[in-house]
Parts: structure tokens; sequence; C-alpha cells
């Protein structure tokens, strides 16, 4: 169990340094303002700073499967979202202060942090059997539909619709990640849930580097936050089987408050300075 929650930790500092330089290369390339625009992964992949954050992402995600395996799903979600402690902590060298309240929700989050991991068990997983991986399929179908619409929508809605996706997107990878029955080839070949795994977290990056540079990072990563935490955590209680040390119930509850109330105090960070967008090339 202690191997997981160190795999957890390791996968939030992956994401929170690989937030920033994102946010810095979505803002700083071009793209269509009125839908979501695949080819915007496409441009932002010329800048050095998203390919670099992308393979932290891909370190992140091998640590955070690696969790997925031995911890409860509202654990591991908890403490990726945490990993905006680390993104406010690294903003600082975009010449971001923290203040005291920023300095108090980094503390905050790594106190709930702590509390998830004292009441965590390892984790017993319910069997799951095809109708749960369609289930996910269905989700995925359902998610690329409502992003592309919301990709269109007004400004005021645009943004946290986007995030919210892309948070749900992230959850629907945590879940496949986790219903997984091993890493050998030959399994994951014929496991639908790889599939439905590689198609949320590729919906997911674009719905969120288009939130990213349409609109605010904090209201992005707030939205993000909390669809990629709440509803997988909820559906690992639920269906997955999902429990707590014996008597440790109120423990994780109030971990995984504070955990995430603080994560999303501290959402505005990554926000990067205004930089000249760079436009695609013509031809």
């Amino acid at each position: 169990m202690w191997w997981g929650l160190i795999c957890a930790f390791f996968a939030a500092c992956a994401y929170g340094i690989a937030s920033v330089m994102q946010a810095v290369a979505a803002k700083a390339t071009s793209g269509d303002e009125g839908r979501v625009d695949p080819q915007l992964l496409v441009r932002v992949l010329r800048q050095w700073k998203f390919v670099a954050g992308l393979a932290l992402d891909v370190v992140g995600f091998v640590a955070q499967v690696v969790a997925l395996r031995v911890l409860p799903l509202f654990v591991v979600q908890a403490a990726l979202a945490g990993s905006l402690a680390v993104t406010a902590v690294a903003a600082r060298t975009l010449g971001v202060r923290l203040g005291r309240r920023e300095w108090t929700a980094v503390a905050v989050v790594c106190a709930g942090l702590a509390l998830l991991g004292m009441s965590a068990e390892s984790e017993g997983s319910s069997a799951t059997g095809f109708g749960f991986r369609l289930v996910l399929i269905g989700a995925v179908v359902v998610l690329g539909t409502a992003g592309m619409f919301a990709g269109r929508a007004p400004r005021r809605i645009r943004t946290p619709a986007l995030g919210l996706i892309a948070g749900l997107c992230f959850g629907v990878v945590a879940l496949s990640g986790r219903v997984l029955p091993s890493f050998a080839p030959l399994d994951l070949l014929t496991d639908p849930a790889t599939y439905t795994l590689a198609a949320a977290g590729a919906m997911a990056m674009l719905f969120y580097a288009t939130a990213l540079q349409r609109g605010s990072v904090t209201t992005s990563t707030a939205m993000m936050v909390i669809g990629e935490t709440v509803f997988p955590s909820l559906v690992g209680v639920v269906v997955l089987g999902d429990t707590t040390r014996p008597g440790f119930a109120a423990v994780a509850v109030v971990g995984f408050v504070l955990a995430v109330s603080a994560a999303l105090a501290l959402a505005r960070f990554g926000e990067p300075a205004p930089i000249e967008p760079v436009s695609a090339p013509l031809g």
C-alpha cells in the first residue's frame, strides 16, 4: 500500500509541473475561437514545453496506474488533485508570488492527503464484466459529443464546460486503468478498457488544452479537478468496492474534502504570463 501512495504522490508531482509547461504552450498557440479544433494538439506539439509536459504526463500516468492497482480511486484521484499544490509552487518560476492564503492551501492539501493515506485500505476491487466496459465506451462517446458542443457555446459557458468535460474524461481514464486485468501485452490488446483509456485520454488533453487557450486557467482547472475526483471516486465506492480501513471512513471523507477544496483554492496557478500567440504556418 505504501508503494501505491508513493506512486500517487509521484504522479501528482509530474502532473503538477506538466500543467505549468502546458499552460504556457497552450496560451502561446493560436486556434479557432469558435469551436474545439482537433488540430490544436498538432500545433501545441510543435512547442517543446508542451512536449516536455506531455512526457511528464506519460511518466505520471504510469505511476497513477500502478497506484490504482493497490489503492482506492478516491485516494489516487485526490492525490492527483493535489498536483495543483505542486503547480502553485512551480508557478513561482513564472514570477507568481504565493501569499499566506496560498501557502495555507498548500499545507491543507498536504494534510488532507496525509489523512487519506492513513485511512486507505489496499483496494480489493469488485469484479467488473464486459457490461462495465461498455458503459465506459458509452461515456467516451457522450463526453466527446458534449465537448464538441461545449466548444461552440458562448464564452461564459465554454471554459467551465470544457474544463469539467476534460476532468470527466480524465475520470474515465482512471476507471479504465483500474479495471485493466494486467499489463500483459495480450491482455492489453484484447481488453476494450485499453482503447477506452486511450480515447478518453486524447479527448481530455484536447478539451483541457482548448479550455486553457480560450479562457481562465482558474476556471478550467477548478472544473477539471471536480470532474476527475468526485465522479471516479463515487464510482469506485459504489461499483468497484473501494473501502477504507475499519473505523477510518470519517477520516477519509475529511481528508478527501480538505484535499479537493484546498486544490480548488489553488486552481489559478499555472496561469502563464501573456505571450504572443504563434500562428500556424501557411500552406
